[in-house]
């Protein structure tokens, strides 16, 4: 390897450029129009080969690192950066800034052909007649569509239409019966209108949902009432901007990027009609810090290129960046679409800029002032990487009934959308826990893998861990924490408990005031309640599928249908005789009905 020489033999053809170190581990992607020209420039070469004086801290640290290049020549710049895209995507090199949220967005979406149509979430666009969608949502959809369901008289599940008889929620008072004829399709298709309006214009709804609250709690339904309360609040927070009304019914995606010191945000707003809908953010965290143009570059390419739909008329961005031109030649190749990104600098769009700003600046100082415990953890435990975000695993059990194991995310918060359920089928706890992290580590290659691996157990899980990363070459640090024993018995008392911090090389018996070791603790504790909690579900579903089968005539495959109706086995036993008749012959919908009451 020698990186001279590399430097010299390179061609000045449009290309992707890695930068490897002398373990010949991947460092950085980047692409260029002229591979010659762009990857020098990253050099000086007088009075010797050294980082250029003109690199950020970020590539100048990766410059410093680097052995070997290696490039890949392509037609031209447009099939570079795709190319590059792809690359980062899928090897994550160590300096290429890379973005957590690596989601679609949902959309709630509605037929109109249909004579009685519903609102569905859904995350993948189809173009079909008819077919309207809203969005894009980012944590509000689920609460949205339920409160359409709540305030509208409308279809409420999927199979009420197939049914010969009003079901329980015509009864109930939320739906108009469409299936038994108790409505036209012209009088549902004006309450279709009305929630249309309701999801377009959020104030309507809230007020709505505020009425509905009022006269639930008169009559002291206190439980539905919070329900809606928490609706409302859910509703709310979903905008952290809000009363903004453009005169002109503009589609527009908001895009703005701030950072200090260690750490940047993401913000973006989504515009329809000449409201804002919804808005989104990520919080990034880097010891070398960022630039602005490779954000707005990784921001745009990665939310462009998640099957995400370009429904707006045009993209605006909080700063002018060096690829804004080339982004934007290649959003117009991959979807087909005349679409601008502009930097508008005066008028009503440079004011959107202000207010995102703004708003990014405030989630920003809130991150600022919280206590940043993840370097610490580094330093103390010699990790290769800030562990910024944390995969926590568990399993649970009874008498080897029920087995699961669970996953939960810390990335800064709760990542409650990344938790992961699995139903294992191993017998020992040593075996769940290789079945557990092995079909994690299957999914790396979707989900992006993390900084730190914290296993609830001993030397033992951990050393498992480390051997099955190593066989698939997956660099990661791992933790285990394990409770300290005397007399082969886990100590448990409150305030006594020491918990014991298992590492490649030694093992941490830290006093029990001290921050880090509180802080593990209760990521442990989280993945425990979450594994606990699943465990618990799956043993009440096994008893209850146990006494519906020993009914005579009732198999697994009525089970089945049951549970694909009714969604829950709670919901099966609460059912009367009318809707048990809606999936079962009148003779098996009586035998269930008598047994459970």
């Amino acid at each position: 390897m020698n990186l001279a020489e590399d430097l010299k033999n390179l061609p000045t053809s449009s290309g992707v450029y890695q930068y490897f170190d002398d373990k010949e581990r991947l460092l950085y992607v980047g692409k260029a129009k002229n591979l010659k020209n762009r990857v020098k420039s990253y050099f000086r070469f007088t009075p010797s080969l050294a980082p250029s004086s003109n690199l950020s801290m970020r590539i100048h640290k990766m410059i410093s690192e680097a052995k070997q290049i290696k490039y890949i020549l392509v037609e031209n710049e447009h099939d570079a950066l795709i190319l590059e895209n792809s690359l980062i995507k899928q090897l994550k090199p160590k300096y290429n800034i890379l973005l957590r949220d690596d989601k679609t967005y949902p959309y709630i979406a509605i037929n109109l052909e249909e004579d009685f149509p519903r609102f569905e979430i859904v995350r993948k666009i189809v173009k079909k007649k008819g077919m309207k969608y809203y969005g894009p949502f980012t944590n509000s959809s689920k609460d949205i569509i339920d409160s359409l369901y709540l305030l509208f008289n409308l279809v409420q599940k999927k199979n009420c239409l197939k049914s010969k008889e009003a079901c329980l929620f015509h009864q109930m008072g939320r739906c108009h019966a469409p299936c038994v004829g108790k409505i036209d399709k012209i009088q549902y298709h004006k309450i279709i209108k009305s929630s249309i309006l309701a999801l377009k214009e959020r104030k309507i709804m809230i007020e709505m949902l505020e009425e509905k609250m009022k006269k639930t709690a008169e009559k002291e339904n206190f439980e539905e009432a919070a329900n809606i309360r928490d609706k409302i609040k859910a509703i709310k927070n979903s905008l952290h901007v809000s009363g903004i009304d453009f005169a002109k019914l503009e589609n527009l995606d908001i895009f703005c990027v701030q950072s200090v010191q260690n750490k940047a945000i993401i913000m973006r707003l989504f515009m329809r009609d000449g409201k804002i809908i919804s808005t989104s953010h990520n919080i990034l965290k880097n010891q070398q810090g960022f630039e602005k143009d490779e954000l707005y570059k990784r921001a745009l390419l990665q939310f462009y290129s998640n099957n995400s739909p370009l429904l707006c008329d045009q993209i605006i961005v909080g700063d002018d960046f060096s690829s804004r031109n080339e982004i934007q030649n290649y959003l117009q190749n991959s979807f087909k679409k005349s679409i601008k990104i502009t930097h508008p600098k005066i008028g009503d769009k440079a004011n959107l800029i202000k207010i995102s700003k703004k708003n990014a600046n405030y989630l920003l100082s809130l991150e600022l002032e919280r206590e940043d415990i993840h370097p610490l953890l580094q330093n103390l435990f010699e990790l290769i990487k800030t562990p910024y975000r944390i995969e926590v695993f568990d399993n649970s059990h009874l008498g080897g009934v029920a087995t699961v194991g669970a996953m939960v995310v810390w990335d800064g918060k709760w990542e409650k959308n990344s938790y992961r359920k699995y139903i294992l089928h191993s017998k020992d706890e040593y075996s769940q826990m290789k079945e557990l992290l092995s079909r994690r580590i299957e999914n790396f290659s979707m989900d992006e893998k993390p900084d730190l691996w914290l296993i609830d157990g001993g030397n033992t899980l951990l050393q498992l861990a480390k051997k099955l990363l190593k066989n698939k070459e997956i660099i990661l640090d791992v933790l285990a924490i394990s409770k300290e024993k005397l007399d082969a018995k886990s100590i448990r008392s409150k305030g006594r408990a020491k918990d014991i911090i298992h590492t490649s090389n030694r093992n941490y018996n830290l006093p029990t005031n001290d921050k880090r070791l509180q802080f593990l603790q209760k990521l442990r504790d989280e993945a425990h309640r979450f594994a606990i909690t699943f465990h618990q579900k799956k043993k009440r579903e096994i008893d209850l599928s146990d006494r519906l089968t020993s009914i005579n005539g009732v198999g697994n495959a009525t089970v089945k249908r049951l549970i694909s109706y009714f969604g829950s086995f709670d919901a099966i036993y609460k059912a009367n005789i009318k809707e048990l008749e809606i999936v079962l012959n009148n003779n098996l919908a009586k035998k269930i009905y008598d047994f459970v009451r």
